[in-house]
């Protein structure tokens, strides 16, 4: 099947209107996210004790400011959405309400609004059409999409390990969960397929280390 007859017999088995319910969903789940995120952040002293706890416990407020969540939200939105289209759809949507509402609640509730790193967030939404319709083939059959399962495992990685040639470790626990998430959602039907991503990962990510030796998260 062609890549165009396969988006069109998605779209067939899906009505419009659940298409349009499923990207509502996801941008109401990234509004949500934004202004939760924010507010871990800017109430930090007038939190409920039970999240205080939680956030003094796991910096659960540092963790969303950063990218591996994100990445691992996106990814799993991009790989179960219907088509490599609606990934693209799905994943701006919610990247759009999520740094919409974060920096609205900023500027308008916490009085500050941060342009420098906001840029960055919208300069990531911008891209995420394209980074997720690209995600999207990784969960194929074929050897182009065991190679993208590779690079995104290795980004991850990334994100979540800190080393070098006399050490290894974990930038947090909340970090490791979101990896061993995304190696669940990147898991392939064949343990040879799946033993060959984390292979050619590593080896990617130490690539990537050398070449870009600064923290992604």
């Amino acid at each position: 099947m062609s890549f165009l007859s396969k988006i069109r017999s998605t779209k067939a088995r899906m009505p419009l209107g659940k298409m349009a319910l499923n990207t509502a969903a996801v941008l109401l789940l990234g509004i949500a996210l934004g202004v939760f995120s924010k507010y871990l952040d800017y109430r930090q002293a007038s939190l409920p004790q039970f999240l205080m706890l939680i956030d003094e416990a796991l910096d659960l407020h540092n963790f969303l400011g950063r990218f591996p969540f994100w990445v691992a939200a996106a990814l799993c939105i991009s790989v179960y959405s219907n088509s490599s289209v609606r990934a693209a759809v799905n994943v701006f949507a919610f990247f759009a309400g999520m740094v919409s509402s974060y920096y609205v609640y900023s500027k308008y509730v916490a009085g500050f609004f941060p342009k420098s790193y906001a840029m960055i967030w919208v300069a990531f939404t911008i891209i995420s059409p394209l980074l997720a319709f690209i995600c999207w083939y990784s969960k194929g059959s074929t050897k182009v999409s065991i190679v993208l399962s590779s690079m995104i495992f290795a980004v991850m990685f990334n994100m979540t390990f800190a080393y070098g040639w006399l050490y290894f470790g974990v930038y947090s626990v909340l970090e490791l969960i979101t990896f061993v998430f995304s190696v669940i959602i990147l898991w392939r039907a064949a343990i040879k397929e799946t033993v060959l991503m984390i292979a050619l990962g590593t080896a990617i990510a130490l690539i990537l280390k050398a070449v870009m030796p600064f923290h992604l998260g």
